[in-house]
C-alpha cells in the first residue's frame, strides 16, 4: 500500500502543477486583459499585453519550472484548440460568393508578403523562422497564421513566441496610422475597407482601421481579411509539402507530423459557415462570447510561449526581422493602395 499511496501522491501533484500551470497562463492573460483598459494599451490589445507582461515576468522571476507541464499544455494543446475554434471566424459561404475577386488580390498579397519577407531577411541575414513567420503573419492573418504554421514548420516556441509579440505590435502601429490618414485619402468608403481587409494584419486591426470609414467599409474590409483567412488552409498544405520535400532531402526520410488541428480548423469552418444558424439556431450574443473565448485560449497559449522568451535573444534574434517585416508592410500597403 505504501507504494500505491505514493504513486497516487505523485500523480495528485503532478495534476496540480499541470492544473496550476494552466491557471497561471490564464492569470497573465487576465493581467494582458486589465492592462488594455489603460489609455493607450487598449490599442495595442489584450493579446500583445499579456505577451509583453509573460516575458517581464521570464526575465525577472525566471521560467516557473514546477508548473512547466500546465505551461507547455497551455502553448501546445491549447493553442490548437483556439486555431480549431478560430474556425468559427471564417464564412466560407459568403467568401465564395461575395468575395472571389478579393480572392486573386488575397492570394497576391500572402505571395508577394511572404516572398519579400524571406529574400530580404536573406539579404539581411536574419533568423530565418522568424522571419517565415512574421511573412506569413503579415500575409494572411497575423497571429493566428503564425500559430497554424508554426508547428508545421517545427518553429522554437520562443521564436513563435517572439513573431507574435512583432505581428501584434507592428499591426497595431498600421492600424492607428490608417485610421489617422482615413480623412485624407482619396478613397470611397468601399475603396478604403478593402485596402484595410487586404493590407492590414490581424482581424481585430481591420476592424480598427476599417471602422473609421462607416460600416461599408467595414463590411468590405472583413470580406476581404476572410479571403486571405480562407487561403490560410492551402497555405498550410503547401507548407507541409515542402517541409517534407526539406525533410527527404536533408535526412533520406520526411517525418512530418500531420497538423490535425488544421483538419479542426475546416470542420469548424464548415460548421459554422453552413450548419450553426442554419439548421442550427444560434444567437449573436453565443457567437460574441465564442469568440470572446477564442481570444482568452489563445492569448493564455501565447502567453505559455512567452514564458520561453531571453531578453538577450530577443535583441540578436528580433531586430533584422523586424525590419524586414516592417519594409515589406508598409509596400504590401502602398502597392494595395493602388488596386483597389
Amino acid at each position: 500500500m505504501g507504494k500505491q499511496q505514493a504513486k497516487q501522491q505523485f500523480n495528485q501533484a503532478s495534476f496540480v502543477q499541470w492544473a496550476s500551470g494552466i491557471a497561471f497562463t490564464f492569470l497573465i492573460a487576465y493581467f494582458g486583459f486589465l492592462l488594455t483598459k489603460l489609455p493607450g494599451f487598449s490599442m495595442v490589445g489584450q493579446l500583445a499585453s499579456a505577451i509583453v507582461i509573460a516575458i517581464i515576468y521570464r526575465q525577472v522571476f525566471g521560467y516557473p519550472e514546477a508548473l512547466r507541464s500546465g505551461i507547455a499544455f497551455s502553448s501546445k494543446k491549447l493553442l490548437r484548440f483556439a486555431i480549431i475554434l478560430y474556425g468559427l471566424k471564417l464564412n466560407i459561404g459568403t467568401v465564395l460568393t461575395d468575395g472571389l475577386g478579393l480572392l486573386v488580390r488575397d492570394a497576391g498579397v500572402i505571395i508577394f508578403a511572404i516572398l519579400a519577407t524571406v529574400w530580404l531577411a536573406r539579404k539581411l541575414k536574419a533568423n530565418p523562422t522568424i522571419s517565415m513567420l512574421l511573412g506569413v503573419g503579415t500575409g494572411v492573418c497575423g497571429a493566428a497564421a503564425i500559430a497554424a504554421v508554426a508547428p508545421i514548420i517545427k518553429s522554437k516556441d520562443e521564436d513563435t513566441a517572439i513573431s507574435v509579440g512583432i505581428i501584434a505590435l507592428v499591426g497595431t502601429i498600421f492600424a492607428i496610422t490608417y485610421t489617422l490618414l482615413r480623412p485624407i485619402l482619396p478613397l470611397t468608403d468601399i475603396e478604403y475597407g478593402i485596402w484595410a481587409g487586404v493590407s492590414i494584419h490581424e482581424v481585430a486591426q481591420v476592424v480598427l482601421a476599417a471602422a473609421s470609414g462607416g460600416e461599408e467599409a467595414l463590411a468590405f474590409a472583413l470580406l476581404a481579411k476572410l479571403g486571405r483567412v480562407f487561403l490560410l488552409i492551402p497555405l498550410c498544405f503547401i507548407f507541409m509539402y515542402w517541409m517534407k520535400r526539406k525533410s527527404t532531402d536533408d535526412s533520406g526520410s520526411a517525418k512530418i507530423e500531420f497538423p490535425w488541428f488544421l483538419v479542426g480548423f475546416i470542420l469548424m469552418s464548415i460548421f459554422g459557415s453552413f450548419v450553426l444558424g442554419h439548421s442550427i439556431p444560434v444567437t449573436g450574443e453565443t457567437l460574441n462570447s465564442i469568440s470572446t473565448a477564442t481570444t482568452w485560449i489563445l492569448t493564455a497559449a501565447m502567453v505559455g510561449l512567452g514564458l520561453n522568451v531571453s531578453l538577450g535573444d530577443l535583441r540578436k534574434k528580433a531586430l533584422k526581422p523586424l525590419i524586414a517585416m516592417v519594409t515589406v508592410s508598409i509596400f504590401v500597403s502602398v502597392l494595395t493602395f493602388f488596386i483597389v
